[in-house]
């Protein structure tokens, strides 16, 4: 997803087929059909969105996320077309809001119809234009922040995550292994540099606690970063 610049996910290598399968099952078991949120993704083909939305294993992980954070307040940079928005606007309990940060105009339109069509406008807020500009001028405290954006501005977006939350809070990061280019510290390619950028920042910041667990799937081999904020 893209708030900051337009800097797209690679997906280089080939999958397993057996991921994709393993994605079904869980799919088909645990998270059902949900109309709106096919409807979303059809919306975002159809207006010409890239295909970087988390798969729905993933959403409804960020949903359980929020749920157990007990997160009234959520921020979200990099909205796209809202697919993972819905999934964690409706984890908020009622009077909860959640703040979403976008750099697309076209995306922002798609999304704000998607979220209509949920009926979550009345929680959510789509923000749009340069996030670390947006984030700039917001106030917190937020309870759970999920950063999807450009990559090779992860630690300004942790910076303000940081200023923005409070002790008890749940930082979320998407796409930080990168197939594995995570290892390679002679690429110069700006997004596995701003993600190892941010390993280091997360690594040298005593306020956070925090893993990372690897994701193999539809969306091929990946991970999220998890750090709560304890000070």
């Amino acid at each position: 997803m893209r708030a900051g610049n337009r800097t797209l996910v690679e997906r280089s290598e080939a999958p397993d087929p057996r991921w994709g399968e393993v994605d079904g099952y869980i799919r088909d078991k645990l998270l059902g059909d949900d109309a709106i949120l096919t409807a979303t993704l059809a919306a975002n083909a159809a207006g010409g969105l890239p295909d970087i939305d988390v798969s729905p294993a993933q959403g409804r992980m960020l949903h359980l996320l929020a749920r157990m954070a007990r997160a009234r307040r959520i921020l979200e940079i990099g909205t796209l077309g809202g697919y993972s928005t819905i999934e964690l606007a409706r984890a908020l309990p009622d009077g909860g809001s959640l703040v979403t940060l976008e750099l697309d105009p076209h995306h922002v339109a798609v999304a704000r119809e998607n979220i209509a069509q949920a009926g979550l406008m009345e929680r959510v807020e789509v923000l749009v234009g340069p996030a670390a500009a947006t984030l700039a001028m917001l106030d917190g405290p937020f309870d759970f922040v999920f950063i999807d954006a450009d990559k090779p501005s992860n630690v300004t977006y942790l910076r303000e995550a940081l200023r923005l939350t409070r002790p008890g809070a749940t930082i979320v990061v998407d796409n930080v292994v990168r197939e594995g280019k995570l290892l390679d510290d002679a690429s110069d390619d700006p997004r596995v540099t701003g993600t190892r950028a941010l390993f280091d920042a997360v690594a040298a910041e005593p306020r956070l606690t925090a893993t990372v667990v690897q994701t193999v799937g539809v969306k091929k081999w990946d991970g999220f970063l998890l750090a709560v904020v304890t000070g």
